[in-house]
């Protein structure tokens, strides 16, 4: 990429897109700030919130003098994020938007538009993550020439953007980001990377973004809003109702309304059940739900996971993988947890075996497995397939030791010597 100077930043009317904005213009680009509709959504009082996050946006960008664009995505949300969605919760799996969200719409579409449409040289957003070009010039405003020579672009060898933790690792949103593309990663700036939350809210605060300042973070699935998941999911797949079942002993606990209304690790509020049961493993052809009486019930418990192919942010496993097939690292499957120890294994297919140091509760399928080498995110790639639990493990050792025991009571005596 050759100097920047026109910059798309997207804006979600929040304090994190609206700081972004500045910071640009403090570093002399010409900035144009652009609000995403990605759902047709009424809150409980039946007004539409993305209109307010429209209105709220589009004040920042009067305040700073800058231009504003509003685009839809509702159709290809619905297409390339929300279908997929209902179509994993359908094979007993629990995806994660978020994740999806970023991959097609925000890095793909969004990021066709402000290059292509827009003609800027570059895009940003309000993530707390950065990448290996932040200290590069390309994102400097060196008003030097690009060099142009002939085929420069097709046998140019150029190395791979990286993408790595924020300064905040508590906000740190790289596990969100682990799916998006190398070009578009390319053409990306994070302006928030160097900076903490308490400091982004300082800075809205001197700039006048009060309108934005107090606003409610937003948390969990956006469409979602303050709606129960449950009865939400509902409005969208049939009712499949099935047994809640005791891992222990098989005892029937009471009935559900459909498998994909829970995921692993949740507490089943089973109707007429007074002590605390937790999911503990679906079956999808019965629709029984097993659960366990314990929040950390061995059932739950599991070291080993395999993802579907992975997506390395490089493009390429890292050599260390590729020469031995195995490579030790650190994994999360759910934001903020910390970061565990592991070890990678290479597939043929592209998939990866990740074994954890100790065994972790609720490893889930349809979770994107991210993971981490030092302050570098190398990617992620979907939980297809669960190890044994240690349930399951106990079950079988159990069984191996009655096996032994039983064939040393057949075994006939030694004879006397």
């Amino acid at each position: 990429m050759g100097v920047v100077r026109h910059v798309v930043c997207a804006m979600s009317g929040g304090v994190d897109s609206s700081v972004s904005a500045l910071l640009l213009k403090r570093r002399g680009y010409f900035v144009t700030g652009v609000f995403m509709k990605n759902w047709d959504s009424l809150d409980e009082k039946g007004s539409c919130t993305s209109e307010k996050d429209c209105e709220d946006a589009y004040k920042v960008c009067q305040l700073l003098d800058m231009p504003f664009h509003q685009v839809s995505y509702v159709k290809e949300y619905w297409h390339e994020v929300f279908s997929n969605l209902l179509g994993e919760y359908q094979k007993g799996r629990t995806p994660n938007p978020d994740i999806m969200c970023n991959k097609h719409i925000k890095f793909k579409h969004f990021y066709n538009y402000a290059i292509n449409t827009l003609g800027a040289d570059a895009m940003a957003t309000g993530h707390y993550a950065r990448t290996s070009l932040e200290e590069e010039e390309v994102f400097q405003q060196s008003q030097t020439p690009a060099l142009h020579a002939l085929f420069r672009d097709r046998f140019e060898v150029r190395n791979a953007v990286r993408l790595y933790q924020g300064a905040d690792r508590l906000k740190d949103q790289t596990f969100f980001l682990s799916q998006i593309s190398q070009d578009a990663l390319r053409q990306t700036i994070f302006p928030l990377a160097g900076l903490t939350k308490d400091f982004v809210k300082k800075i809205a605060a001197e700039a006048g973004f009060h309108h934005v300042l107090n606003k409610k973070e937003s948390m969990g699935i956006c469409f979602i809003g303050e709606r129960h998941f449950e009865d939400f999911i509902l409005e969208y797949l049939e009712p499949r109702p099935g047994h809640f079942v005791s891992i222990d002993d098989g005892k029937i606990m009471g009935e559900h309304k459909g498998w994909f209304t829970f995921t692993l690790g949740q507490r089943a509020r089973i109707p007429g059940q007074r002590d605390a049961w937790f999911v503990v493993d679906k079956d999808i052809t019965t629709g029984d739900i097993f659960v366990g009486p314990t929040t950390n019930h061995p059932a739950l418990l599991r070291d080993t996971v395999q993802t579907d192919r992975f997506h390395w942010i490089t493009e390429e496993p890292p050599a260390e993988l590729v020469h031995t097939q195995m490579m030790e690292c650190h994994f999360r499957f759910i934001h903020q947890m910390l970061l565990m120890p592991c070890t990678v294994t290479l597939n043929l297919d592209g998939s990866v075996w990740i074994t954890t140091k100790k065994p972790l509760r609720a490893l889930t399928p349809g979770q994107f497995a991210v993971l981490y080498k030092g302050d570098e995110c190398l990617g992620s790639g979907k939980i297809v397939r669960l190890g044994p639990s240690e349930h399951t493990l106990r079950g079988v050792r159990r069984q191996l030791s009655q096996a032994q025991a039983a064939r040393d009571l057949e075994r006939p005596p030694e004879p006397a010597s």
